[in-house]
């Protein structure tokens, strides 16, 4: 993959979990998507509670806007053999509020340390092939107000357009609210004008992220 700087923020699909083993040794990968530290400690705290028993518990994590908060810990692991080569694939695939534990159960040969930086990196890399990851894209919110005698018209224009609505309020008018990258406004408000005859027009109300599979 490129390593050039996405337009828009990126983290995890969703949360999961995935394992690998390098010459008996188990390496159970765990990600989760978080919103703070205090987030990702708890999310720690409770793979740790599960894996108890096991050798080692090494975390990474990226947090904030542009991974403003970063953190890596090998724990027992030889200095830099883990925490930071977790850490490094994050950063690589440009993630943030994303922590990465990989739980690990020796399995009786040493892996040496280049073996170890590629096992957790390994770990790290294939469990966000299996999660997915999705970008956090700025989405305008546009009010369309229509009299009851278009209502029915313009709802199944929408239905049937690339911008389904998202909300549909039926009040004193209909109000279809859709969403629609900053770009395409312009666009819309032309469609809609042509649709209607320039009876109805389209207020921006506000701004939402929407999270969008890559």
């Amino acid at each position: 993959m490129t390593d050039d700087v996405p337009s828009y923020p990126r983290t995890i699909a969703r949360s999961g979990q995935h394992e690998i083993e390098i010459k008996k040794s188990r390496f159970i990968c765990t990600l989760a998507q978080v919103a703070g530290e205090a987030e990702a400690r708890s999310v720690l705290e409770r793979v740790r509670k599960e894996h108890w028993s096991a050798n080692h518990n090494c975390y990474a994590w990226s947090i904030g806007e542009r991974g403003a908060l970063q953190k890596a810990s090998d724990d027992g692991e030889p200095g830099g053999t883990a925490g930071v080569p977790m850490l490094e694939v994050l950063k690589r695939r440009h993630l943030i509020d994303t922590l990465a534990i990989v739980t690990r159960y020796f399995g009786g040969t040493k892996l040496g340390a280049g073996g170890l930086i590629r096992a957790y990196g390994q770990a790290v890399s294939e469990t966000i092939d299996v999660v997915g990851i999705v970008e956090r894209r700025p989405l305008e919110l546009l009010a369309v107000r229509a009299p009851y005698d278009l209502a029915g018209r313009i709802e199944n224009a929408l239905r049937a357009s690339p911008h389904p609505p998202a909300e549909i309020d039926y009040g004193a008018d209909a109000i279809f609210t859709v969403r629609l990258e900053p770009d395409e406004v312009v666009a819309f408000r032309a469609w809609l004008a042509e649709l209607t005859g320039g009876r109805c027009t389209a207020e921006v109300t506000g701004r939402v992220a929407v999270e969008v599979p890559i």
